[in-house]
């Protein structure tokens, strides 16, 4: 099973695929995304999320600025100020 991750600005929508982690930079720590994780938000502080595309996958690494992250049914969407 693969993790549906959308990271979104609102300029545009920057990453969307199926994956199978993210790690956010979350306000209280950062935190990863497995797919069926329980639903969960929390604020994105500045920092770096880490895409991974598959078990022991080098991450791709996207910078973020501020935010929101949301884990529910359909996956997890960030909602990014600034991402890139």
């Amino acid at each position: 099973m693969a993790l549906h991750f959308e990271l979104v600005t609102p300029e545009k929508l920057v990453r969307a695929a199926d994956v199978w982690q993210v790690v956010v930079p979350g306000t209280d720590g950062d935190f990863g995304v497995l797919e069926g994780h329980a639903p969960f938000m929390s604020t994105v502080r500045d920092g770096s999320i880490q895409i991974y595309a598959s078990a022991g996958a080098t991450p791709e690494i996207i910078p973020v600025q501020g935010g929101f992250a949301e884990v529910n049914e359909k996956g997890l969407t960030v909602l990014a100020e600034k991402a890139g």
